[in-house]
C-alpha cells in the first residue's frame, strides 16, 4: 500500500497537507512548520518515502489501546525517519498535539491569517488506521510518500 502526503501550505505555525491512499483522498493532514535547524517537537519531518509499521509500546499506544480496544493494534510508526524518533500519523488538532508527527483530520481551517486547526479527527483517523492495518494483515508493506 501506498500513501502519499501533499503538503500544500505552509505558516510560521504548522503546514498543512491531503492524505492519499491509493490515489485516493482521505484526509487533511497538519504538521508542525518547516524550521532550517530542527528544534525538537517542533518541526515537521522532511520530505521523504518512509515505510509505516505497527508500535506497540510506549504511552501514547497505551492511550490509544485504551481508547480503541476493539481496534488498536500499535501505533502508525514511521520507520527511519533522518533526524526524528516516533514519529507517528495520529489524532490531534493542532500544533500543540503534533511533536514532529503527522495529524489526520476530515475538516481544516487554514493557516493563513492563524494557525490551521483539524476537526473530526478521531472519524479521520479511525478509518485511515482500519484501511492500514488490514494491508498489514494481508502481508502487505505500507509506505508514506511526503511531498511539498
Amino acid at each position: 500500500m501506498f500513501i502519499y502526503l501533499q503538503r500544500f501550505n505552509e505558516s510560521e505555525h504548522d503546514t498543512l497537507g491531503l492524505l492519499f491512499i491509493d490515489d485516493l483522498f482521505w484526509a487533511f493532514t497538519l504538521e508542525d512548520e518547516n524550521r532550517i535547524k530542527k528544534l525538537s517537537g517542533e518541526t515537521r519531518i522532511p520530505e521523504g518515502t518512509y515505510q509505516i509499521k505497527l508500535r506497540t509500546e510506549g504511552r501514547l499506544h497505551e492511550r490509544y489501546k485504551k481508547r480503541f480496544p476493539k481496534m488498536h493494534q500499535g501505533m502508525l510508526h514511521l520507520q527511519d525517519v533522518p533526524g526524528f524518533e516516533w514519529i507517528y500519523i495520529h489524532i490531534g488538532n493542532d500544533e500543540d498535539d503534533t511533536a514532529g508527527c503527522i495529524l489526520v483530520g476530515d475538516v481544516v481551517s487554514t493557516n493563513i491569517e492563524e494557525p490551521g486547526r483539524l476537526m473530526k479527527s478521531s472519524l479521520a483517523y479511525q478509518r485511515i488506521y482500519s484501511v492500514i492495518t488490514q494491508a498489514m494483515e494481508r502481508g502487505e508493506e505500507v509506505w508514506i510518500g511526503v511531498d511539498e
